[in-house]
């Protein structure tokens, strides 16, 4: 997961929501750093995007392959 497909998979699973979740929620399962706290340190952004689907109780059918973008149509 690159750092751009987590941005867009945080903004499509919490909205208005994302934002704050990524600079205020604490993840355990990255050490309790925020996620901009995680991501700033190096942590893959595919690890911090699992830390915060655990702690936000993310149905596992959204988790992955979050962030991509739709495949352009052939012509």
């Amino acid at each position: 997961m690159r750092r751009s497909e987590f941005d867009r998979a945080v903004e499509r699973e919490f909205g208005a929501r994302s934002a704050t979740l990524v600079s205020d929620l604490g993840l355990p399962g990255v050490g309790g750093r925020t996620a901009r706290e995680a991501l700033a340190e190096g942590i893959a952004p595919r690890d911090v995007w699992m830390a915060l689907c655990v702690e936000m109780d993310v149905p596992v059918s959204h988790r992955h392959g979050a962030g991509r973008r739709e495949p352009h149509a052939r012509r």
